[in-house]
């Protein structure tokens, strides 16, 4: 199954398309389903009958948050073998959520603006040319489980931000009309208005438990990595801790203690130059956790993998090991 998020940045009609005839020709995407139709919203010109040819490659179009969860439940619930989330990482996310738990395997294609998840696995940020080594890595059967963070119940596939980050995410949400068309400058347009209106500088928002650091009431955002980068800027990754990963057993949490311009943009631009963040005294940084909890009186704002979820006063982390299985891209022959 394809779920298609038609909204996001670089997901159109022709590319759907043509991702749909790449997948519909790869050699091991499926089993045929004998009478089993399939159904194409994304666009009127993309075959609306169940492919002819190699495998059966069903599309699903989402159309209001939540969607693309309930599609990919119902997907694994109905036994299909991968499905694959084309959209952005706020797509992605639901698709993981859906079938985490499930034989069913989740494929990647980029479709937003930023796409961190599927650049994190090496691939290229067009999906017209990733879903080539998509393609590839299902007929190498590079199908391998993964852990997945979970926070308040719900999934996350590389990140999760806390209080300032995540009203920086609520800002542009606010604009989401702009979000297709102007990406990364509208992200730095609100973060400049939010740092300065928007968000309180002076009183720490939510306290830290979990680690072997003391609980101190000194957090003003917090970045939860289930792998690493934290995101992109343009083709630079911000290189946060290198201590998150796939391969690695536990979630890293790197809390900023102040909100002076000059300290956070001193361990930002350290984090361009690649190799994480340095350890300084305006930094929490916490590694190999498998439970955090992160709490405070007063509701404060966070985001999963790019999507602002509004405010709550307790958020409580765990890493959940093997929580979905992926299919791993590979370079094409």
């Amino acid at each position: 199954m394809l779920i298609v998020n038609s909204f996001a940045s670089s997901v159109t009609a022709r590319n759907t398309v043509v991702v749909h005839r790449r997948l519909s020709e790869g050699d091991t995407i499926g089993r045929p389903r004998p009478g089993d139709e399939s159904t194409s919203l994304a666009d009127p010109d993309v075959p609306r009958r169940r492919s002819r040819r190699q495998h059966d490659v069903e599309i699903v179009e989402t159309n209001r948050r939540g969607h693309a969860t309930r599609f990919a439940h119902d997907a694994a619930r109905r036994g299909f073998d991968v499905v694959i989330g084309y959209g952005g990482d706020g797509t992605l996310n639901e698709v993981a959520t859906g079938i985490a738990g499930s034989d069913t395997a989740l494929g990647v294609l980029p479709g937003g603006s930023t796409n961190v998840f599927a650049r994190t696995l090496g691939m290229p940020n067009d999906p017209v040319l990733a879903v080539e080594h998509l393609v590839a890595g299902i007929e190498a059967n590079d199908i391998r489980p993964i852990g997945l963070g979970q926070v308040n119940g719900r999934y996350f596939c590389f990140h999760t931000g806390v209080g300032y980050d995540a009203a920086v995410v609520q800002a542009v949400e606010r604009r989401g009309a702009l979000k297709r068309w102007l990406g990364h400058p509208l992200f730095i347009s609100a973060g400049l208005s939010t740092w300065l209106t928007g968000y309180d500088r002076k009183q720490p928002h939510f306290t830290i438990s979990g680690g072997d650091q003391p609980d101190e009431p000194n957090g003003f955002f917090t970045i939860v990595l289930n792998t690493n980068p934290y995101t992109y800027l343009g083709n630079r990754p911000l290189d946060l801790s290198p201590e998150a990963g796939l391969d690695r057993d536990g979630l890293v949490a790197i809390t900023f203690t102040t909100m002076r311009a000059s300290a956070i943009l001193r361990s930002l631009a350290g984090a361009l130059r690649g190799g994480g963040v340095a350890a300084a005294e305006h930094l929490d940084i916490r590694t190999e956790l498998s439970e955090l909890v992160i709490h405070h009186p007063d509701p404060f704002p966070y985001q999963l993998d790019g999507d602002a979820l509004g405010e709550t006063p307790r958020l409580e982390f765990q890493h959940v090991p093997d929580a979905v299985k992926l299919v791993f891209p590979t370079t094409p022959n």
